[in-house]
């Protein structure tokens, strides 16, 4: 009754638990604006409201994100696509394998870096896992019981589950058996009592991989989960085993005192000659008088090591095991599955473990067998997740046989057929596939894919069969089992038990580029999807994950998964530290696409499983790194802050003043758009044609940029260098669009003939059309919005700009030549709005342009009306000079390149003493570069390291300086002649 009405009482927690954090969520959730895009009957978007109106003059990504998504799939837009005669046979695809997320949590940063880099990839080539570790942090299960632990658990995974789908649609983006038995079948998975690394609070094995290193220099006092106090580490403890049927004692030293109470053997070195009298006799346990141990030699053991005398605890250290299979020693487990001492213990039976650490010892200084205690630098190995200390401990579990399985797939990386990049976790790859040992399977929790083996329990006479290893067969279900049983064991009488322990995670996720494609039937997904082309994965779980689905590939599917590693940097929080739930600084990317205040991230907080202490530490974290709480963002900003996070490093920290900042950008995107838009008459229909031949020079230039963009584009996907792609649209978008041709074109619209101005309106499209679909992997949202509100050249029937073509380099619009002259019209236009703003003179500004080039000049003089109007305002006169005219008086010079300089006149305008200091010190700037280029083209060596380009770019260097020089040199003359005069 008392344990009905406990459960009851947990549940109604925990039902109002879920209750608030739903509403927070909604509340959370709620669009700041109502969606105005509807879909026809025939499914072609329409988009309703003009960007003229009131409510869309400003960028809301909360608007323009919320209706999308839908229509997308709505469309069966992301469904690919295989002709007729693709259906049943391999074609040539572009595939990538989402990588299964733990159903025990929201999705963080990590899944959003690794979720935007894949549809990047995906876009612009026109299942979850159940991680069951995570669900044993606390001590319930027991309590539960198995049966009602997973009906809770279920709740959990249904509940984070549709969560999980609905993160992956805002950021725009099977199990079978038959593995396991056919491996163990052919003897690669194996049953074996083996050392494990065993975490005492969550019951259960746990990889290698998942424990933690921590150095320490000393003696050290830790806290360990279970014990109010601190305890000792880093201290070497000695004590003497006395000697059986002799008057003598063996001195030894031990880190882990507690464990003498399981050691069956001493070891010494056979060349040590201080002990090797001592080989061939007994030692005796003081506590455990009838347990003898046997004094072996054996040359692992290391004479310089504390005495040089070992004590061998064969059921609780890897090494000790080896020794002890060696020696033929017994194998005595001292510890429970929760870390208290078992009857083998004998007196001490029932104490924790390092409770027993400190009463072993005291009682060795009872008997007179204690020596001293020394400082001791050592590695303690510690749980990741429930951060306990790893206690080594034997136990039958099973194993998967790796060095054959690891050499092959070493071999498909080194001969190409999978390549990892960074070349640097390559590099780590072949490391760890060096000294790879067997992988222990089977972990002891109650939420997973459980083991398909069943025990063969003889009701008569079982010790016949041998050992226990023998009496287990696999199976599909128990009726397969059984019919296994009945053929390996006819004529006998028994009972099937299943095996309680679930697979280790990172087995089922293993096999998922193939199991998710229908493996192991010969489905039509399998035959063409299958491998995979690139697999997206943080470069932590390289060897968890990327590692073993390699080799179980190639195993059971005699091809490799996947073509293509990619490794991506993990985001770290604000301090540095790797965002974890057991440390609450884990940021939800709805928090960044949606925002929240800083309440509501205190609220959320207290919804998780965190200590209290931990919860006011992660509090105190929330209140420094986010002291307004998380401003809206959106998913296209957070997609492209991600992006841009992307360059080749391992580690990044989280900045949310950064991914703001990219919502900045998206703003600038969405009104330079407009300004486009706007631009355009209501029946406006673009040629079909890209370029007619006629566009002025500004023209030939914005798509020279233009097509010289999409290459670039096209190289950084190529390459993987997502960081790239981001500055390149960046430059693109703002300056080459935004800052210098949309600023063109409204002179051109305003002052060209009819002709001029239908050209403009056609490159403005042109440049426009462009920009958005080459910028679509990363900003999927805001680029569908704008391009469904743009024309359609005639032909062009594309629903989406997600099926749209992505811009390809065109050389019929590269024209370097146009670049280089339109160049030369900027930088007098900077090198003039530099001048005005640094030498104010009122609105009648003298300017002076003096290009040395005959071409040059013709070109300036050619546009002079585009270099009035990028010049800003305030300026009465541009004057364009030839190198022969004379340099005009009262002016400050301000050199252009080694082709152009530009004077303002400032007499009567400026402080000339002031301005004779700062020329002087440009000038003597000027003269260091100069010095460094003479000094640079003047070493044969370097000349003939660098290519050709490097070359001339220095000398394009050394001509600036000493155009700078005169320049500078002149000015100073002048300013001196104005004070004179």
């Amino acid at each position: 009754m008392e344990k009905d009405q406990t459960d009851a009482r947990e549940q109604d927690k925990r039902r109002k638990k879920a209750e608030k954090l739903k509403k927070l969520e909604e509340k959370i959730a709620t669009p700041q604006k109502p969606t105005y895009v509807d879909t026809t009957a025939e499914g072609e978007k329409k988009i309703q409201g003009s960007l003229d109106d009131e409510g869309l003059k400003a960028y809301d990504p909360m608007v323009i994100e919320a209706a999308h998504y839908a229509w997308w799939e709505k469309m069966g837009f992301f469904r690919p696509e295989l002709a007729a005669d693709q259906k049943t046979k391999p074609r040539e695809s572009f595939v990538i394998i989402e990588p299964p997320p733990n159903v025990t949590g929201l999705l963080h940063m990590g899944h959003a870096l690794s979720g935007t880099l894949q549809d990047i990839m995906i876009r612009q080539y026109g299942g979850c896992d159940h991680a069951g570790i995570s669900t044993q942090t606390k001590k319930t299960r027991h309590d539960l019981g198995r049966k009602k632990f997973l009906e809770v658990v279920m709740e959990w995974k249904e509940a984070y589950h549709k969560k999980i789908s609905n993160t992956k649609r805002r950021l725009g983006l099977s199990v079978d058996w038959n593995p396991f038995i056919r491996l163990y079948e052919d003897g690669t998975i194996y049953r074996a009592n083996r050392i494990v690394n065993w975490d005492v609070q969550l019951r259960t094995a746990v990889s290698n991989l998942e424990v933690k290193n921590l150095e320490l220099k000393g003696r050290t006092k830790l806290s360990v989960p279970g014990y109010e106090r601190k305890i000792d580490f880093g201290v070497m403890t000695y004590f003497q085993y006395e000697i059986d049927g002799r008057d003598e004692r063996l001195e030894i030293a031990t880190t882990r005192p507690e464990t003498l109470l399981g050691d069956s053997g001493v070891a010494v070195n056979p060349n040590d000659d201080r002990y090797r009298h001592f080989i061939g006799k007994n030692a005796r346990n003081p506590f455990i008088p009838d347990r003898l141990l046997p004094i072996v030699a054996d040359d692992h053991v290391d004479r310089e090591f504390g005495t040089g005398v070992v004590k061998i605890t064969p059921a609780h250290d890897q090494n000790d095991f080896n020794i002890g299979k060696r020696h033929n020693l017994q194998f005595i487990n001292i510890f429970n599955d929760d870390g208290a001492l078992n009857s083998n213990a004998g007196l001490f039976q029932g104490q924790k473990r390092y409770e027993a650490r400190y009463t072993v010892v005291a009682a060795l200084k009872e008997k007179g067998l204690f020596v001293k205690e020394e400082d001791n630098a050592m590695v303690l190995k510690l749980s990741e997740r429930s951060k306990d200390v790893i206690e080594p401990l034997m136990k039958p579990q099973w194993w998967m046989k790796m060095r054959e399985l690891a050499d092959k797939a070493v071999e498909v990386v080194q001969n190409g057929q999978v390549t990892i990049f960074p070349a640097s976790e390559e590099k780590k790859y072949f490391r760890w596939m060096q000294d790879i040992d067997d992988w222990c399977l089977s972990r002891q929790l109650w939420w997973g894919h459980r083991v398909p083996a069943y025990y063969v329990v003889m009701k008569e006479n079982p010790s016949a069969f041998g050992s226990d290893d023998f009496l287990w067969v696999s199976g599909r279900d128990e009726n397969e089992a059984r019919k296994k049983a009945e053929a390996k064991f006819p004529d006998r009488s028994f009972i099937l038990e299943q095996d309680p322990d679930v697979f280790d995670t990172w087995f089922s996720s293993g096999l998922w580029p193939f199991s998710t494609l229908g493996w192991p039937q010969q489905t039509n997904d399998l035959a063409n999807f299958y491998p995979t082309s690139v697999l997206m994965t943080a470069w932590d779980i390289l060897f968890f994950w990327v590692a073993r689905m390699i080799m179980l590939g190639v195993k059971l599917n005699g091809a490799v998964p996947f073509r293509e590693v990619y490794c991506h940097p993990i985001i770290r929080d604000t301090e540095g530290r790797k965002m974890s739930k057991s440390l609450g600084n884990v940021i939800d990317p709805l928090d960044v696409i949606q925002g929240i205040s800083l309440d509501a991230l205190h609220e959320k907080l207290k919804q998780g499983n965190l200590d209290p202490k931990e919860l006011q530490r992660a509090t105190k974290y929330q209140k420094s790194a986010f002291p307004d709480g998380i401003p809206q963002c959106g998913t296209d900003a957070l997609r492209f802050s991600l992006a841009a996070y992307s360059t080749g490093v391992t580690d990044v920290d989280f900045d949310i003043k950064v991914m703001f900042g990219w919502r900045k950008f998206c703003n600038k995107i969405y009104q330079a758009a407009r300004y486009v838009i706007r631009s355009l008459k209501t029946d406006f229909v673009p040629n079909s044609i890209l370029k007619s031949g006629k566009e002025s020079l500004s023209e030939k230039w914005i798509l020279h940029k233009m097509t010289n963009t999409a290459k670039a584009m096209h190289d950084a996907l190529e390459k993987r260098e997502f960081g790239r792609c981001t500055t390149i649209l960046h430059q693109y978008w703002l300056h080459d669009l935004c800052d210098t041709y949309i600023e063109q074109s409204k002179y051109l619209l305003s002052s060209g003939n009819p002709s001029e101005q239908r050209s403009a309106q056609e490159t403005l499209y042109t440049a426009l059309y462009s920009a958005l679909t080459l910028t679509h992997p990363l900003m999927p949202f805001l680029t569908e919005e704008l391009w469904q509100r743009v024309p359609r050249r005639q032909g062009d029937s594309t629903q989406t700009i997600s099926l749209a073509q992505y811009p390809f380099y065109d050389d019929n619009m590269n024209n370097p030549t146009a670049e280089a002259s339109y160049e030369l019209v900027l930088d007098l236009c900077r090198a003039n709005r530099s001048l005005v703003a640094a030498y104010p003179t009122g609105d009648g500004a003298k300017l002076y342009c003096q290009v040395y080039d005959e071409s040059d000049l013709a070109v300036a003089k050619e546009h002079l009306g585009s270099i009035r109007a990028l010049s800003g305002k305030g300026i009465a006169i541009i004057e364009m000079l030839s190198k022969e005219q004379a340099k005009p008086m009262g002016c400050v010079a301000y050199n252009v390149s080694s082709k152009a300089v530009v004077f303002l006149h400032v007499q009567g305008h400026v402080d000339l003493d002031l301005e004779i200091s700062k020329a002087t010190a440009k000038l003597t700037k000027a003269n260091e570069g100069l010095r460094k280029c003479q000094k640079l083209l003047g070493d044969t060596e370097f000349l003939g390291k660098v290519d050709q380009k490097v070359a001339n770019s220095e000398r394009a260097r050394l001509a600036d300086y000493e155009a700078e020089i005169r320049s500078m040199t002149d000015a100073i003359s002048q300013f001196q002649g104005l004070r004179i005069g």
